[in-house]
């Protein structure tokens, strides 16, 4: 089980890295370990994803939160929580993968929307909420949402966040705890200078707004 305290450790913003391949996998998570990240998902819609996120598993061991994402149903929880992964990243909201990846000692952030798939994440035991896609939601909304779930509540806004203060802060400043960051972190095309300035920027941007 991944407590408050055991989460705390970690920089709340994970690395999407969707459509890497075993044979770059590591040197591509090395960079964004190296730049501060110390979570991070290979999404499993990507090349031979579980032989990836196996690598870095054993690679990086249990210090960070390394695991999969757009995990949508019991069968590939299974998959994912047998490599020896400890952090479940869903799009939707599926309880059985929920409580499937809780009792395997998983973070769990799955994909909500609305306050019905909300309370039944948490319910389910969630370690906190990915808002996906946030676009959906919009500011607006994430505050209305915000605004009645317990206090505690972690949340991940996801979709469209830029590696600047101006695109994170409207997010912090309505109680989001990280974000989760896809293509404009990581995609295969980068180079691994890419990768570094834009881990480097998003990095010093979401600590510049937790002063």
């Amino acid at each position: 089980m991944i407590d408050a305290a055991e989460l705390d450790r970690h920089l709340p913003l994970i690395a999407i890295i969707r459509g890497v391949t075993p044979d770059s996998v590591i040197e591509v998570a090395t960079v964004l370990i190296d730049e501060g990240f110390t979570m991070l998902e290979v999404p499993l819609n990507s090349p031979d994803a579980l032989t990836s996120i196996k690598m870095l598993v054993e690679t990086f061991g249990a210090q960070y939160l390394i695991g999969a994402g757009t995990v949508t149903n019991p069968e590939q929880a299974q998959q994912v929580i047998e490599t020896g992964a400890n952090l479940v990243v869903t799009p939707n909201f599926n309880q059985q993968v929920v409580k499937m990846s809780v009792a395997a000692g998983c973070a769990t952030f799955p994909g909500v929307v609305t306050p019905t798939e909300a309370f039944q994440a948490l319910a389910a035991g969630a370690t906190g909420l990915k808002l996906f896609p946030v676009s959906i939601l919009g500011l607006d909304g994430f505050k209305a949402l915000k605004s009645v779930l317990p206090a505690a509540t972690r949340c991940y806004p996801v979709g469209g966040i830029a590696p600047r203060i101006e695109s994170m802060s409207p997010f912090v400043q309505a109680g989001a705890d990280g974000f989760g960051l896809g293509s404009a972190l990581y995609k295969p095309s980068m180079s691994l200078q890419q990768i570094r300035q834009n881990a480097c920027d998003y990095v010093t941007s979401f600590k510049a707004l937790k002063r």
